[in-house]
């Protein structure tokens, strides 16, 4: 019993820290942006489909992943706790994997929600799959900002970096367009001229390649974290 009630209160506690205050506003700006879009197409409903809402869904994600993400490691400096969490033995694996977890699973239950909201306001959607496939580019970019935070140290200089990486890769998305290197890939297209067997293949190829490159992000990040020099000034 007891061991539980510790439990409970250190995932409270870094859920405190992960989701820092200002990650209501991340929070907010998402909403008002799913509502926003969700809005407009209620009303032209004609022209709303499944691959509309899988595009319309991923940039309010991208806003709930930004923030635990960029801003983790100088969440735990403004906390002023970097001394007590660095003297903690494999401290890569007893906290900030375990808040990369948590951050990722609350971000998940909340496409999870809006993508029911579409479903029942705009059109019918497969909202698990729905969900599993937008995590693809969640855990990409979420796991770049974790990685970018531990090598610049501040989550305004780590914030830039991503939003710049995003756009870059958005612009160079229309040329790639069906491949499997764009990250952008919507799966619930499937081109014209293109057989379902092939397109699954490309859709494959797609989410093994960004998963090993987010879980390569992570591990990176994490031991980065072992240089304690580099964040205690």
């Amino acid at each position: 019993m007891a061991k539980s009630r510790l439990t409970l209160q250190f995932i409270r506690y870094n859920l405190k820290i992960v989701f820092g205050n200002r990650f209501v506003y991340f929070l907010g700006a998402s909403l008002i942006f799913y509502l926003l879009v969700t809005s407009i197409n209620f009303f032209t409903s004609d022209t709303v489909s499944i691959e509309g809402v899988y595009f319309h869904l991923m940039f309010p994600a991208f806003l709930l992943i930004f923030f635990p993400t960029s801003y983790g490691i100088q969440n735990d400096e403004d906390a002023r706790i970097l001394e007590i969490l660095f003297g903690i033995p494999n401290y890569r694996y007893k906290i900030w994997l375990v808040r990369l977890v948590m951050a990722f699973f609350m971000v998940f239950w909340f496409i999870f929600l809006m993508a029911n909201l579409s479903s029942i306001l705009l059109i019918k959607v497969p909202v698990w799959e729905i969900t599993l496939r937008l995590m693809v580019p969640v855990l990409l970019f979420g796991m770049l900002g974790f990685f970018f935070s531990t090598v610049v140290k501040n989550g305004n200089g780590t914030a830039v970096i991503v939003v710049i990486i995003g756009l870059l890769v958005w612009m160079f998305s229309g040329f790639l367009e069906t491949s499997a290197w764009n990250i952008f890939l919507n799966p619930f297209v499937l081109p014209s001229g293109m057989s379902e067997s092939v397109w699954a293949n490309v859709i494959a190829k797609h989410v093994r390649t960004w998963l090993i490159v987010a879980a390569v992000a992570a591990l990176w990040g994490l031991l980065n974290l072992q240089s304690r020099e580099k964040f205690i000034k």
